[in-house]
C-alpha cells in the first residue's frame, strides 16, 4: 500500500506546477492521504469526473473495510 502513496505522491509533485499548484504540499498530501488527495486533485485540476470516481470509490473502499473489521469482531465475540 505505501507503494501506492509514494507513486501518487510522485505523481502529484511532477504535475503540480503544471497547474500552477504548490508541488511540495501537493506531494506531502499525497503521500499522507493518498486516493483522497489525488480525487481533490484531479477535481481542482479540471479532471473533475475522474477525480469525482477516484474519490467516492475510496470513499466506498473505506466504508466497507470498516464495516467488514466490525462484523468480524461481531463474529468472534459471538463464538
Amino acid at each position: 500500500m505505501y507503494a501506492l502513496n509514494i507513486l501518487i505522491a510522485i505523481y502529484l509533485f511532477v504535475d503540480a506546477p503544471k497547474h500552477d499548484k504548490n508541488r511540495w504540499l501537493w506531494g506531502i498530501l499525497g503521500l499522507l492521504f493518498s486516493f483522497i488527495t489525488l480525487g481533490i486533485y484531479w477535481i481542482m485540476t479540471g479532471k473533475k469526473v475522474l477525480g469525482w470516481i477516484v474519490l467516492i470509490a475510496y470513499i466506498i473502499w473505506i466504508v466497507l473495510g470498516i464495516i467488514g473489521v466490525v462484523a468480524f469482531g461481531l463474529f468472534n465475540a459471538a463464538n
